[in-house]
């Protein structure tokens, strides 16, 4: 049976036993997984889902059920546990199903290429991404990861006010991870690429890219503990913006799980700070035309010029604060809730590349890699104290890599602090958003070292 099909019988039986609006959100999906340890195919998974989730309205409450068996079998399940959780909840939040928009933005997300390419051409990349990073310096002793996956996905969401609306994307990506030893001096690289074009992706430029990573921090060691001007480089940044992407949410800000709250229209950060989230964006792993309330998304800053000019908002988070949604109602899987999820969430770059940030920097630290993201930080205060690998600047230039340091500071202030953004754009391995940010140079940061 066709999923519209499905779905209409769906709303056929929800009608009979006493549901009224109701709105189904089908996804399936394949993904790929490979991995490759000392020449030989380590890891080979490959996965197929599907199911589909129904909410509707008992009563004037609304249920929530969802099913891994998207088939007529299980539709009067489905309907009997939506019944049941209507009955239950609690929530006195008001929750709609949304009629849907006057428009929507056509977003191709799929390329076609990507599909046709064989399970052998795959296999024999990430054997060469490995092959190339022992063969790039005679000090890289081992490769800890060495992976390529893909995956392709279809959403249908459909509701009874007359909403049809179908998605289909595909995705790939790559990373390794090299260890470089020289002595008893041991370090390690990372290189990545995401997107959905296979022929952009270079075993050779890959490899080396890790392989420099590493070698650069050989004979690393710390500094001198003080407040330092320090360049958060581009991937460290975005790390550190998806940390803390949930200060944004409506949601947690009607929660007061964010310090923004009632800060709207009023200067947060540095003018040269201006965060947008752009669901349109060109080659953006997390474009889309719709949430997942199937409302139209749009291109919107979030923050402009340092000024905090809105939250990301659902149906729900919109209603209560009496505002018009931006489109960013997230739902992780057919299986989730709905929650609040930006897009292609990234800061703006600037003018000058990071050889020139540094240029006038007479004494610094250069920021490469920020560890343990998730237990250093408190995303509601904005403290945040992170071990961290670089680069120390001396008189414009980087004279030696450094490790054994942890960088200290709060997110807030910090944003304040911002001094320049850089022109080197650079996002995230995706995950429910795509996050992005160039390089940051902050005006001052604690450092402790020796």
């Amino acid at each position: 049976m066709d999923v519209k099909s499905l779905i209409d019988k769906i709303f056929q039986k929800g009608r009979e036993k006493g549901l009224s609006d109701m709105e189904v959100y089908y996804a399936s999906g394949t993904s790929l997984s490979l991995k490759v340890f000392q020449k030989d195919l380590d890891t080979y998974n490959l996965s197929e889902s599907e199911g589909l989730s129904l909410r509707g309205t008992y009563k004037g409450k609304m249920g929530y059920s969802y099913t891994e068996k998207a088939d007529e079998a299980s539709i009067e399940q489905l309907v009997r546990d939506v019944k049941e959780n209507a009955t239950i909840t609690d929530s006195e939040d008001e929750e709609v199903i949304f009629e849907g928009s006057k428009e929507y933005k056509r977003v191709n997300n799929f390329n076609p290429d990507l599909s046709e390419i064989g399970e052998e051409e795959k296999i024999e990349f990430v054997k060469e991404l490995e092959e190339e990073a022992f063969k790039a310096d005679e000090r890289i002793a081992s490769v800890q990861a060495c992976v390529y996956g893909d995956g392709m996905g279809e959403i249908v969401l459909s509701n009874t006010k007359g909403l049809f609306l179908e998605d289909k994307s595909n995705i790939a990506y790559t990373y390794i991870s090299v260890v470089a030893k020289e002595g008893e001096d041991i370090k390690t690289g990372l290189a990545y690429r995401t997107g959905n074009d296979f022929s952009k992706f270079k075993a050779k430029e890959i490899a080396r890219e890790a392989v420099e990573e590493a070698l650069a921090l050989l004979g690393a060691s710390p500094v001198k503990s003080g407040d330092y001007k320090v360049i958060i480089r581009n991937s460290a940044a975005a790390d550190l913006l998806e940390a803390f992407t949930g200060i944004f949410s409506a949601e947690a800000v009607q929660k007061n799980l964010s310090l923004l709250k009632g800060k709207l229209n009023e200067k947060i950060a540095s003018s040269v700070f201006t965060l947008v989230d752009d669901p349109y964006m060109e080659g953006g792993l997390a474009s889309r035309s719709f949430d997942g309330e199937g409302v139209a998304c749009k291109y919107k800053k979030v923050v402009d010029k340092g000024v905090l000019k809105t939250y990301l908002h659902n149906l729900k988070t919109a209603k209560k604060d009496g505002v018009e949604t931006t489109g960013n109602a997230g739902k992780g899987s057919y299986k989730s809730s709905i929650g609040i999820s930006p897009s292609n969430f990234y800061v703006e770059k600037g003018e000058r590349d990071l050889n020139q940030m540094m240029a006038d920097i007479d004494k610094g630290i250069l920021i490469t890699e920020l560890q343990g993201l998730h237990s250093g930080l408190n995303s509601i205060s904005g403290d945040f104290s992170l071990a961290a690998l670089g680069f120390l600047i001396e008189g414009g230039k980087i004279s030696r890599p450094v490790d054994q340091i942890t960088v200290a500071g709060n997110y807030f202030e910090m944003l304040k602090d911002i001094e320049e953004t850089g022109s080197d754009l650079k996002f995230g391995l995706p995950g429910g958003a795509y996050i992005g940010s160039p390089s940051l140079r902050i005006k001052k940061l604690s450092i402790a070292g020796e």
